[in-house]
């Protein structure tokens, strides 16, 4: 009846399917193509009804011929579209499968399944062709809804099709091992003229299965399915025509040892039954998506075990836990329970586990053993355990491994009328696709084709740009593994330096050198590292050396104290060597940007966490709202590292997890910030000390802000010299600022050079030393000296607690340092340090201040909260070390090719490291307020 109605509208103007307009535009000619990269690709896009409809509505529909396409072209012809070989009339082309670069028509619409969204190898001539060909290229894959969810596509059939393929070579596999089952009964999906067919004889394999004719030695058969989706039903849908009983995976154990033969049992796995994390087992959904690496699966010893056929329907993520290993393939194959007694007639099974229907075919995905695809004209391989290999019998030890990658070509009719309902909606948008015209100026296009469009006039559409940058990536890796090693020079190996480190190591291709002045330092740090280098060295001192370990090697990464990176930048330019750094860019640094330019040399600085994360988060919020036509009136950051809250148990409130000396310079350096359009400018000398105030955003943390250096001078760069509010400041538990003041009056935080902690002087105790800087003799008592400090300190219980907390009123020795302020550190350092078992916290907010065009002002709240590792990487470690990695290894692989002396700030580098940061378990929220 519905589709009488719809026939009966012709004369409407809207599509009765989905509403859409049905463009009037008989100028569009849409030509379906022939299918020609695979023997059994019979499928098409569009079913003959679908081109009625088209042809219904005024427009011409060409079909190239094809003795090969499953639905003959007479039903075509019938449906008004005209059958010829030339094409190059019609202004969009639609096929399933790719077409040969040859046969691309230059300056057409072309709508295909391309392969060529993750820079795939093979198929890159194909996107350099339709680039120099000017073609509009339309990618089903990324048509997809606002939730994501891809909405044309072939998936239900490819469950079906792979579902008849495993029950067919079960019976083979069940024969091969000296069993005849009734599984015999089901051929291959292209065997049968419909899935119609193929579901009876399913259902008469089922009937023989319900009257016990299953032998009883092979014991309860069951089957596991993996995935939610279309791929996962569709495969249900053909396993519900046996006499099966669906059963909680706990329950799969008792189903598999004394279940009722006259049945098969199943189970659907979803990730809570099999995935916990590795410290406590148990699942928590939102920690698994942000960080996967925390977790383990539990498949190989809970469920697999116990399960006869495993499909599989779901694609594995890096970093993400397999469902199976190579070495949980060899522990499954242990001898089956012997379940009748053994003879000639009844052999035993060698093992339970007897296959996989891998319908995702996701080579070297969740089932790690599955590295290559199988194909319709050979669908099946053993997998042997056992000698780790491959193998066509279907005889002997191994798992039965099916893994089709074009299973709904077995069944073309229905997958092409199942693709063509799914399509056809769009298609109305698609038909008045210009590709001679630009691609900004289509007013037809929903989000839905939009943002499918892969390229067009020439190059790539902006949202798929990146495709070029993987490609450059892996083109660069291709390069080095034919050429000499990537060589990373690594200056530091202080708190950061072991992520950096860690992240080159994964690359056997890349050699490091770390480079250090502290020796012990140097070598704890290398010592778990392979293909790493260690050199004790001194920047200042040993210039020679220094300059030829520059001279050595592709890039510098310099984790040094910010005043030493002059030094090392000077030497880089001079050796035409690239260099990332994770420091503040200073002026002197600047100055060097034409230096740098003329060499050919990328210094690229600000790449950690701040700044570094912070500059980039902002500069995403700030370009999004540029693209918008709005302007940003505010910016404000706060930033810092801290300890754990239940490891915040001293009087501070603070412990160290990067530089103690580059902590407390923080302290008496200046700060000029511009709030509400007035310039706030503080002295340097601790004053920043007495703007600290409280933070209101997460209000558990109990956390107070302290303005940071020079705030102001980010309008420029990041394009926001309008802005009437720009602050950058540091983060720290409430009441930090007022205990560090304290030190501060005391005289304690001063970078000067300090006679009496000079090499030749004399030793000198905390005592005395603060005798020295209240102004009394130093031989003064203990109690004549705390009654002056804590006078000097404004009588403040809580700074007297502290200093005494400190022991620096005792007579311990101090150790020399360059300033007071480099020993202070030196001497706080071990008491404010991380103890085993504990871990560190960093959090970091941004804030940015839109006024859209509507006169709307939303504020844009970005927050980083991550937490160090008990054991492994402090979270101060992890949020500067990877961002500072990921940057060298883009310059090291040629992503990253300015010259010049600059910082994140452009699209083209913050958005992969942002992107790329996630798989370090660096995950940012973000969250909107509308005034």
């Amino acid at each position: 009846m519905y589709w009488l109605l719809r026939h009966k509208s012709r004369a409407l103007s809207l599509c009765l399917r989905c509403g859409h307009p049905r463009y009037q535009h008989h100028t569009a000619i849409l030509a379906l193509r022939r299918e020609d990269i695979n023997v059994w690709e019979r499928r098409a896009p569009l079913a003959p009804r679908h081109i009625k409809e088209l042809t219904s509505a005024g427009y011409k529909v060409l079909v190239q011929p094809s003795n090969r396409r499953a639905i003959h072209e007479k039903h075509y012809r019938q449906a008004g579209a005209i059958i010829q070989e030339d094409i190059s009339e019609a202004t969009i082309i639609i096929g399933v499968k790719r077409p040969p670069v040859e046969k691309l028509i230059p300056r057409k619409t072309y709508a295909f399944f391309s392969h060529t969204i993750k820079a795939q190898e093979a198929n890159m001539p194909l996107l350099d062709a339709i680039i120099e060909k000017e073609i509009r290229l339309i990618d089903y894959e990324k048509m997809v809804d606002s939730k994501g969810t891809r909405v044309v596509a072939f998936g239900q059939w490819a469950g079906v099709a792979g579902m008849i393929n495993i029950l067919h070579g079960l019976g083979l596999r069940f024969l091969a091992l000296g069993h005849h089952t009734p599984f015999m009964h089901i051929g291959m999906s292209h065997n049968y003229r419909n899935s119609a067919q193929a579901v009876q004889a399913i259902r008469d394999c089922g009937y023989e299965i319900s009257l016990g004719l299953m032998p009883k030695s092979i014991g309860p058969v069951t089957f596991v399915f993996t995935g939610t989706g279309n791929v996962s039903k569709g495969a249900q849908e053909i396993f519900n025509e046996l006499p099966c009983e669906f059963v909680e995976p706990h329950e799969l154990r008792d189903v598999f040892r004394s279940g009722d033969q006259n049945k098969i049992y199943s189970t659907v796995l979803s990730r809570h039954h099999h995935l916990v994390r590795k410290s406590d087992g148990k699942y928590d959904p939102v920690e698994y998506q942000h960080h996967p690496k925390l977790y383990t699966s539990r498949f190989s010893t809970d469920i697999a075990p116990y399960t006869t056929c495993l499909v599989n329907g779901i694609y594995w993520e890096p970093d993400t836990p397999r469902l199976l290993t190579r070495t949980d393939a060899h522990s499954l194959l242990g001898p089956a329970k012997i379940l009748d007694p053994a003879h000639d007639g009844s052999p035993d099974l060698p093992h339970r586990f007897l296959a996989i229907c891998d319908i995702s075919a996701d080579t070297g995905g969740s089932i790690e053993f599955m590295t290559e695809c199988t194909t319709i004209d050979m669908p099946f391989c053993m997998y042997d355990a056992e000698k780790q290999t491959i193998h066509d019998s279907l005889e002997g030890n191994g798992i039965l491994m099916c893994s089709i990658d074009n299973l709904p070509a077995q069944l073309p009719i229905e997958a092409t009328e199942y693709f063509g309902d799914k399509l056809c909606p769009y298609l109305w948008e698609m038909l008045p696709s210009d590709a001679t015209q630009p691609f900004e100026k289509e007013s037809s296009f929903t989000p839905v084709i939009r943002n499918a469009v892969i390229a067009s006039n020439g190059a790539l559409t902006p949202k798929f740009k990146y495709i070029q940058k993987m490609r450059g990536k892996r083109e660069s890796a291709q390069i080095r593994t034919m050429s000499p090693k990537g060589r990373v020079l690594l200056l530091g190996a202080g708190y950061v330096s072991a992520p950096v480190l860690e992240y080159f190591t994964r690359d056997t291709d890349i050699e490091v050198t770390v480079a250090a002045i502290e020796t012990d330092q140097l070598e704890k740090l290398v010592a778990n590292h392979n293909h790493t280098t260690p050199v004790t060295l001194d920047v200042q001192k040993d210039r020679s050396k220094f300059s030829e370990l520059v001279k050595s090697h592709d890039i510098v990464i310099s984790l040094l104290p910010g005043n030493f990176h002059p030094t090392v930048m000077e030497e880089c330019i001079k050796q035409k060597v690239n260099m990332v750094t994770a420091s503040y860019q200073s002026p002197e640094m600047t100055e060097m940007h034409q230096s740098a330019l003329d060499a050919g040399v990328t210094i690229l600085n600000e790449v950690g966490l701040d700044p570094g994360l912070d500059h980039m988060l902002a500069m995403n919020r700030i370009d999004e709202a540029k693209e918008q036509g709005s302007t940003v009136e505010s910016y404000q950051s706060f930033c810092g590292g801290l300890p754990a809250p239940e490891c915040s148990d001293n009087p501070l409130g603070y412990k160290f997890s990067w530089s103690p000396s580059g902590a407390l310079l923080n302290i008496i350096r200046p700060a000029i910030f511009l709030m509400n359009g007035e310039v706030v400018d503080i002295a340097a000398g601790g004053a920043v000390l007495d703007h600290a105030r409280p933070m209101s955003f997460f209000p558990g943390f109990n956390l107070e802000g302290i303005p940071n250096r020079d705030s102001i001078k980010y309008g420029k760069p990041f394009g926001i010299e309008s802005a009437s509010t720009l602050l950058r400041g540091s983060l720290r538990y409430r009441g930090y600022a007022n205990t560090v003041k304290g030190f501060h009056k005391i005289g304690l935080i001063n970078p000067d050079p300090c006679p009496l902690l000079s090499p030749d002087a004399p030793p000198i105790s905390w005592r005395e030393l603060m005798c020295t800087l209240v102004g009394i003799p130093p031989s003064s008592s203990v109690q004549s000296l705390e009654e002056v400090v804590y006078e000097k300190i404004e009588r403040d219980e809580h700074r007297m607690n502290t200093l005494n907390w400190l022991g620096l009123f005792k007579d311990e020795p101090v150790e020399k340092g360059r300033s007071l302020l480099e020993s202070f550190a030196k001497h706080i350092e071990p008491k404010l340090s991380y103890a085993p078992g504990e871990r560190d916290l960093v959090v970091l907010r941004n804030d940015v201040g839109i006024r859209h065009p509507s006169g709307q002002l939303e504020t844009k709240h970005d927050s980083l909260v991550v937490y160090g590792d008990v054991g492994g990487f402090s979270a101060m470690a992890k949020t500067v070390g990877f961002p500072c990695a990921i940057a060298a290894e883009m310059v090291l692989d040629g992503e990253i090719t300015t010259k010049g002396v600059f910082g994140p700030v452009t699209k083209d580098i913050y958005k992969p490291i942002l992107d790329r940061i996630k798989a370090e378990g660096i995950v940012y929220t973000s969250t909107t307020t509308c005034a």
